[in-house]
């Protein structure tokens, strides 16, 4: 397997908007981030990964562009940007970039021109459709619910949105788009960064004619669309295209952003002989406390199985092995705190957020970190749907409270459990007011516990979730094993504790993580000699064990490593 400094580094996701607030006005921004490459530096993170940083009218917190050549002005300007590149690159760190090019703001100047007239040249820049038989063109349902399709009075035709009714889908059957797309990559490539996180990318070739989706759920008007908007028949195309004319030129890393993506695929995509990208955001580990073929989709919540979260993971390890490459998260600005999710945040907060990263960072991929993981940030219940901010989370309980009805507390309930939000309170640096993140009030209100979870406190205290983190990335860049070796379950049925090796060149490796509040005696498999082993971190004080039976605490996990020949 080929080696890149991509596979051997830590990305750490940086959503500006909410990390550091430099000038007062309740708003991270470009020199609040300058400000903290120090701290992050000192994490041992090598990449920052920032979330939208361009011009939008923010209705979905700049995932909605409407300039991709300039800086958002309530994030700084484009010499701020530019000094914060300098910066990261005088440490030594790489910065990639967010694209997102499924889709625009409806503010951009193309939409503008495209929305005037049926003849206008930048028409089919956008899918435009008459309606069918007094409706939509067809019955696809938008990620964020309702229908994909909004009418236009101007022209009397309905656009394309796979996401809010401001973010209309731009047509990659038009060259011309695609060719704008690839010179503004470049043009940011020239700029000197170091890759793109490429937003929902596999959605960009749409079936030709736009057909209905299959109705899977007769109660439901709109239907899921997937099967002719997922991997469309153009992707790999388009894809290989952008890589001829753009990414071939520059030593960059890229993410792809694929939601509904199976292993089969991202083995296909992250190839080191035929793929287009280095690597796949995968989304079924995300999936596994809900039912997204529900009429509630993302927002169901049922209890999930440890023997599940084998299996995805180890099927996404086993496919990629030796062909491709995997992107190793548990948070980002769309999904809620891990903690909260998969651990214990409330007993063995600190126990809890450890196990977790020493279980997934510790797989053969690239790991990422997101803001605030590192201290063990935790979901946030606020008590009013006013004091959320999220379009998703306003769409969904207007569509079930307002519209349908539904208890208002059940649906809060989902919404505390799952919604965007969780993740994009500001970034708790310290106990003062407003947890350190600025001087005023917050665009979105402040998690209460940031007077007992911050960077401050775990700073000054070397048993932290913090300083844990620190030392894992340490552990996992000191041995090429952690990084290259080939992974191997154990004990796929037992759904107490996570096991798994890693083996390189008569190297092993053993990541053992209870993911309960028990304390359980866990025996080792034959097949590692644990009692030879040299314990390279954990998240308890080390203990003497005999006979090869590990004596777990709740929510331990220990790394072993042993020569095999």
């Amino acid at each position: 397997m080929e080696r890149k400094w991509w596979k051997e580094g830590v990305v750490y996701q940086v959503y500006p908007r909410s990390f550091n607030d430099s000038n007062g006005d309740g708003i991270g921004d470009l020199r609040g981030i300058t400000q903290k490459l120090d701290y992050l530096k000192d994490l041992g993170v090598d990449i920052l990964w920032l979330s939208p940083v361009y011009e939008s009218p923010n209705d979905d917190n700049g995932y909605d562009i409407s300039n991709y050549r300039a800086i958002m002005e309530e994030f700084g300007t484009m010499e701020d940007w530019e000094n914060m590149l300098g910066e990261i690159h005088k440490r030594e760190m790489r910065l990639v970039m967010d694209l997102v090019v499924n889709h625009s703001s409806d503010e951009h100047a193309w939409f503008q021109e495209s929305r005037k007239s049926k003849d206008n040249p930048y028409r089919d820049y956008y899918i435009w459709r008459d309606g069918k038989n007094g409706a939509e063109p067809n019955n696809w349902v938008s990620f964020f619910s309702g229908s994909a399709w909004d009418y236009d009075e101007a022209t009397g035709q309905y656009y394309l949105h796979l996401f809010t009714d401001k973010q209309p889908d731009l047509n990659w059957e038009n060259e011309q788009v695609r060719q704008e797309v690839y010179d503004m990559m470049n043009f940011w490539m020239d700029k000197g960064i170091d890759g793109f996180r490429m937003d929902v990318i596999n959605l960009i070739s749409k079936t030709p004619g736009l057909p209905d989706a299959e109705v899977t759920n007769k109660d439901n008007k709109y239907q899921w669309g997937g099967e002719h908007f997922v991997n469309g028949p153009r992707f790999m195309e388009f894809m290989n295209e952008m890589n001829e004319q753009a990414l071939k030129h520059y030593d960059v890393m890229t993410v792809g952003e694929t939601p509904m993506v199976k292993p089969e695929d991202g083995a296909a995509f992250t190839d080191e002989e035929s793929g287009v990208l280095s690597m796949v955001f995968q989304f079924d580990h995300m999936e596994i406390d809900g039912d997204p073929g529900s009429q509630e989709g993302k927002w169901s919540v049922k209890p999930w199985k440890l023997s599940k979260m084998k299996e995805i993971m180890t099927n996404w390890q086993t496919s990629l092995n030796g062909k491709g490459w995997n992107s190793l998260y548990l948070e980002n600005h769309d999904q809620p705190r891990s903690v909260s999710r998969f651990g214990d945040a409330e007993e063995y907060h600190q126990e809890s957020a450890k196990m977790l990263a020493t279980f997934y960072q510790l797989m053969q991929g690239t790991p990422y970190i997101y803001q605030g993981q590192e201290i063990g940030m935790t979901n946030v219940q606020f008590d009013s749907i006013e004091d959320y901010r999220d379009v998703e989370i306003h769409n969904w309980y207007n569509e079930q409270v307002t519209e349908k009805g539904k208890d208002k507390q059940e649906i809060m309930h989902s919404i505390f459990v799952k919604g965007r939000d969780n993740a994009r309170t500001p970034m708790q640096w310290s106990d003062e007011n407003y947890a350190g993140f600025s001087d005023a009030e917050p665009w979105i209100k402040v998690n209460p516990n940031y007077t007992s979870i911050n960077v401050k406190q775990q700073q000054e205290d070397e048993e932290s979730i913090l300083n844990y983190y620190k030392e894992l990335i340490k552990v996992r860049k000191s041995h090429d094993v952690l990084i290259y070796g080939s992974y191997q379950l154990l004990d796929p049925e037992d759904e107490q504790i996570y096991a798994y090796t890693r083996e390189l060149d008569g190297e092993k490796a053993l990541i053992v993580a209870n993911f309960t509040n028990e304390a359980i005696d866990y025996s080792v498999s034959e097949s590692f000699p644990v009692e030879q082993a040299e314990r390279l971190i954990g998240n308890y004080p080390s203990e003497q064990e005999e006979g090869g039976t590990l004596q777990l605490k709740p929510y331990e996990a220990r790394v072993y490593r042993v020569q095999t020949s």
